[in-house]
Parts: C-alpha cells; sequence; structure tokens
C-alpha cells in the first residue's frame, strides 16, 4: 500500500506543481503561492477536525515547521518554473527532495531489503537522467548559467526537510499536522503580500488554474502521510520525488516542451525503480 501511496503523491505533486509553473507566468509569484495555499488551508480547516483525531500539539508543532520551510521551498519552485524550463527544474527539485530524506532515513536505522534499497537508487538516477534530458538545449544552457537551477536546488532541499518532519509525526495525529503548516504557510505568504502590496487574488482566467494547484498540493501531503507512516521514510520519500514525471509529461502535453531520449529513459528508469520496489 506504501509504494500505490508513494506513486499517488508523485502524480499529485508533479500536476500541482505545473499548474502552479502555469499561474505564476502570468502573474506573481506570491500571488500564486498565497491563493493556492488558501484554498488548501479552507478545505483542511473543514476536514480535519471531522476526522475526529486527536489534535497533539507536538505534532502540530511539526507540520508548523514543516509548512514554514514547505512555503520557501513552493516560492523558489515556483520562481524557477516561471523563469526557467519545466521540464528541467522540476526534476532539479526531486533530486534534493529524494536525497535529504533518503540520507535522513539510512542514517536513522532504516533498513529496506536489498531490492527496495536498489529501487530507490534507480528511482533517484531516473530523477537524474529527467533533468539533465535538455543538457544541449538553449533553455536548459540558461537554466545551468542562471538563477532557475540554484532556486530549484533550494526547493528541493526544503522538500526534501518537509518529507523529513512530516515523517516525524505521529500516526494518531491524523491530518492535524497539515493543518498546522498550511495555517504557518499562509500566514507568512499573506505577511509578505502585505508588505509588498502584491495582488492577493489571482487574476481573471487563471484562478481555476491557481485553486487545482493548492487542491493537488494539500491532496499530495495527505497522501504522503498516509504512505509514509505505512512504510519506511527511505523509500516512500524517494517514490514521492518522481513528481516531475507528471511535470514533463504534462509540459510535453500542453505546452509542448521537446523530451530527449535522456528524459524518455529517465521515465523508464523511474517505472523501473517502482516495480523493483513494488516487488520487495
Amino acid at each position: 500500500m506504501a509504494v500505490l501511496l508513494g506513486v499517488l503523491v508523485a502524480l499529485s505533486y508533479g500536476a500541482g506543481d505545473f499548474l502552479g509553473g502555469m499561474g505564476t507566468r502570468a502573474q506573481a509569484v506570491t500571488t500564486v503561492v498565497a491563493a493556492s495555499q488558501a484554498s488548501a488551508l479552507v478545505l483542511l480547516a473543514v476536514g480535519v477536525p471531522l476526522e475526529g483525531a486527536p489534535l497533539g500539539w507536538d505534532d502540530v508543532g511539526l507540520g508548523a515547521l514543516a509548512g514554514g520551510v514547505g512555503v520557501v521551498g513552493i516560492l523558489l519552485l515556483y520562481q524557477s518554473l516561471a523563469t526557467g524550463t519545466m521540464g528541467v527544474v522540476a526534476p532539479v527539485t526531486a533530486v534534493g527532495a529524494a536525497v535529504v530524506p533518503l540520507v535522513v532515513g539510512l542514517a536513522t536505522g532504516e533498513r529496506p531489503g536489498v531490492l527496495a534499497l536498489i529501487g530507490a537508487f534507480v528511482a533517484l538516477g531516473a530523477v537524474a537522467l529527467v533533468a539533465g534530458g535538455e543538457s544541449d538545449s538553449p533553455e536548459h544552457a540558461k537554466a545551468g548559467r542562471g538563477s532557475p537551477l540554484l532556486l530549484a536546488v533550494g526547493a528541493g532541499i526544503a522538500f526534501g526537510l518537509v518529507f523529513v518532519l512530516l515523517s516525524a509525526t505521529d500516526e494518531g495525529s491524523g491530518f492535524w499536522p497539515l493543518l498546522g503548516g498550511r495555517t504557518v504557510s499562509v500566514t507568512l505568504v499573506g505577511l509578505w503580500l502585505l508588505r509588498s502590496r502584491t495582488p492577493l487574488l489571482p487574476r481573471p482566467g487563471t484562478r481555476l488554474v491557481v485553486l487545482g494547484a493548492g487542491l493537488l498540493d494539500v491532496t499530495a501531503n495527505g497522501l504522503y502521510l498516509l504512505a509514509v507512516r505505512e512504510g519506511l521514510l527511505s523509500v516512500v520519500a524517494v517514490l514521492s520525488s518522481l513528481y516531475p514525471a507528471a511535470t514533463v509529461v504534462l509540459a510535453r502535453v500542453v505546452l509542448g516542451e521537446r523530451l530527449r531520449p535522456a528524459q524518455l529513459a529517465g521515465l523508464g528508469l523511474g517505472l523501473a525503480g517502482v516495480t523493483l520496489i513494488a516487488a520487495a
């Protein structure tokens, strides 16, 4: 079950990142982040208390910390998606998002089976292939020299830390950590909007896109919590970090971004990694 949930996390994150990147091409990054995060907060505020899980302040605190780190990652990611090539930027973030929890999980005593561990490293290699798949294109050259790539690296590290923090919450806390995290993220972005006098509402024509990005993001977070409570952090986080596959495919279908042979090989390698983990 943890493997299936991890794959669903990747699909949700990837689709959400694509929509978020589309939204930031028409307006300020902070506007997109604030609106998407607020839509998710409304959903959590209504649904979490109805779930009936006990409120544990330690877990809410971990969630709040994850929310603060996560909103920094989202700001970095959306800015890099707005200025770089989606098919390059998204996979680069996934490397950090996979490596950080993998290292933490192994360092804290997790010992996946041989097949699962091989599958995790195969999946990590798949992310690297997808990220390097446009190395000779003008867009990739621009991303490699300028700020989009650096922003993507920072976003990946932030997302990896979020994975680690959420995995430390108690299974009995339900989705309270997500509510704590989203409350902090919305507050931080709201304060930034007030300071910068950036519009709060997305532009007409992009509002459904931004709403979709927020709902997919919170769905991915919820699925991740369920997955990491069923399986190992070192495996689930790597599976979740395959989300660039969804972003790359959507960028190809919707925007016409070109997929090079290395990227196609990376998608195939990612499927092989998932298969190895599932067979473990």
